[in-house]
């Protein structure tokens, strides 16, 4: 079981290197991430957190991020439960939301939110551009401020990609796998009407592509562009030489759902987010 679960604000040089070698090993494990993006990169750069660290015989066997203010998320690497750390945690505050990744589950909580990760093979047809409309890449420091009030409109009542601001934005265009070929933009009447961005996971053994963001400004909706941008989007992952394509989908929208579902993509894993209080 490993000592007591302890806890640090700032990791030190030797823990953050401890904490990465641990997600590395439990990715080459599970074929899969560990944790998710946001988390891992306050590991990745040493940003103060509130982290959570188990040992076992002086090595690291066990690590979690607790991040969030209204209501703190909590993950654990490898996506688990912890009734211990579960513990801990609450003490500190009145209310945790946690993610359960796959076949992980934790015997009590309330669900509140169901991630489904979809996959399909490529390639797939591109739906043609409309009459009208230009495609084209988004070009940092022209962009950034457009891009956001368009995606923040099509994402308001979204509780994580409805408020991001250009610090948000920064922090992932500043990554060494940003690749702004990937990101596309729909122009119409010189407003940014849709978009969809793409990420090629090229560390990873299969070398997968991801559609990262897609979202249609509420203005443009109801003119099939969501199609048009996600098969856009499949198109450039598929000239990179992806072979197999991913996104995450909230069970909850139905509409959403049905569009994935007509371009063939099929369930790969279901994540839970479960709420505790005091």
């Amino acid at each position: 079981m490993g000592d007591p679960w302890q806890c640090t604000t700032v990791l030190s040089g030797e823990q953050r290197l401890e904490v990465l070698n641990l997600l590395n090993r439990t990715e080459a494990e599970l074929g899969r991430e560990a944790m998710d993006e946001g988390r891992r990169r306050i590991v990745v750069h040493g940003w103060p957190g509130e982290h959570w660290l188990r040992y076992q015989n002086g090595t690291l066997v066990q690590f979690a991020v607790v991040n969030g203010v209204k209501h703190v998320t909590v993950e654990m690497c490898g996506g688990g439960f912890d009734a211990e750390l579960l513990a801990a945690v609450l003490k500190g505050h009145e209310s945790v939301d946690w993610w359960t990744r796959g076949l992980n589950r934790a015997d009590r909580g309330d669900p509140i939110r169901t991630l489904q990760l979809l996959g399909l093979r490529l390639p797939v047809p591109a739906v043609d551009v409309p009459e009208g409309a230009v495609l084209r890449n988004f070009e940092p420091g022209r962009d950034e401020e457009a891009w956001l009030a368009q995606n923040n409109a099509a994402f308001a009542d979204h509780p994580e990609q409805g408020a991001w601001s250009r610090v948000d934005l920064d922090e992932r265009t500043n990554e060494p796998w940003f690749d702004p070929s990937g990101f596309l933009l729909l122009e119409i009447d010189g407003k940014f009407a849709a978009s969809c961005w793409t990420k090629v996971h090229e560390l990873h053994p299969d070398r997968f592509g991801e559609i990262y963001v897609v979202s249609v400004d509420p203005a443009f909706q109801g003119r099939g562009l969501g199609t048009v941008m996600v098969t856009q989007g499949l198109a450039a992952l598929r000239k990179k030489g992806v072979g197999e394509a991913v996104l995450f989908v909230d069970e909850s929208n139905a509409g959403a759902r049905k569009l994935y579902e007509s371009l063939g993509f099929q369930l790969r894993r279901e994540d839970r987010l479960l709420r505790f209080t005091r």
